[in-house]
């Protein structure tokens, strides 16, 4: 297969909208952050993850935390979303969206719900669908 999008990012997104696990979304792009030399892009699309993470084991404070960290990177970064190959714009309102229930919520709690990086390029969402086929080992099994 002839990948165009670096191989940990295209794991991002398939922990991200397939398998659901937002920790692992951290390890792989917190490795792709690091070795990209900490792009703020990637540092963004780390922390919605993060954020799910932590609203999903109850932490709203830390949710309400990474959400707003992850909107402050990824609105300054909207003019990369092309190379992404993912629809930017609509993660940022969807995250502004949680974020502002969030924050609401001791007054109106809810219940967890995923969030879905729309993926605009075919190349990419090929690339995912190939993990889909054979997904790639978690990074915490690996030790």
């Amino acid at each position: 297969m002839n990948n165009v999008y670096n191989s940990l990012y295209v794991e991002y997104l398939y922990y991200f909208n397939i398998d659901r696990d937002y920790f692992e979304c951290h390890e792989v792009l917190e490795e792709l952050w690091l070795n990209e030399g900490r792009a703020p892009i990637y540092q963004g699309l780390l922390q919605v993850a993060v954020a799910l993470h932590h609203f999903n084991n109850n932490n709203i404070t830390g949710g309400i935390k990474l959400f707003s960290l992850a909107l402050e990177k990824l609105e300054i970064n909207q003019s990369l979303a092309d190379q992404l190959g993912i629809n930017l714009m609509k993660l940022i309102e969807d995250s502004k969206v949680y974020l502002n229930k969030l924050k609401q919520y001791e007054n109106d709690p809810f219940e967890f719900y995923d969030l879905d990086i729309i993926i605009t390029d075919p190349n990419l969402q090929q690339e995912v669908e190939y993990l889909i086929k054979k997904p790639p080992t978690k990074h915490d099994e690996m030790e």
